[in-house]
């Protein structure tokens, strides 16, 4: 099921990302694409701070990993510097443990990815308008994409 909503405001893009929030439960995973500037940690931010994480949340660009404690254990992971690299980090200790993770430049690890999960694209439109596409992977995200839109 692939769902598609166009925000035209920073705040919009936070709306959704809080409501998706709402949604979430251990271990569930999501990944996100797109290009630099898209949108990708804005809207990590604001779905940390629906999961009640008061600390501040930034691209984990050079540690690859950073865990934060809320409502539910959160990891917020980028994994832009693993291009081309065979390493196994553990992926199976993340993605199946008892944190919600989210994943920026996913298709980069897409081999060690969860069959189930939720993709999100963000589409940079020009000023604060960003398309958002959410593909879901399996019945209970397809329950989760529902759940954005209600």
């Amino acid at each position: 099921m692939n769902r598609e909503i166009e925000v035209h405001s920073v705040e919009e893009t936070e709306q959704i990302a809080t409501k998706l929030a709402t949604l979430l439960t251990p271990p569930d995973v999501l990944t996100l694409e797109g290009d630099l500037g898209a949108g990708k940690t804005t809207f990590t931010k604001a779905l940390a701070r629906g999961l009640g994480i008061t600390r501040t949340v930034n691209s984990p660009t050079f540690t690859i990993l950073k865990q934060y404690e809320g409502k539910y254990p959160f990891n917020h992971l980028d994994v832009y510097r693993l291009a081309g690299s065979d390493e196994d980090l553990g992926w199976d200790e993340l993605f199946y443990g008892d944190a919600i993770s989210v994943i920026e430049w996913a298709h980069l690890i897409n081999d060690d990815l969860p069959a189930e999960r939720l993709e999100i694209q963000l589409i940079h439109g020009g000023g604060d308008k960003r398309t958002i596409t959410f593909i879901a992977k399996g019945e209970r995200y397809e329950k989760i994409c529902e759940g954005i839109f209600l």
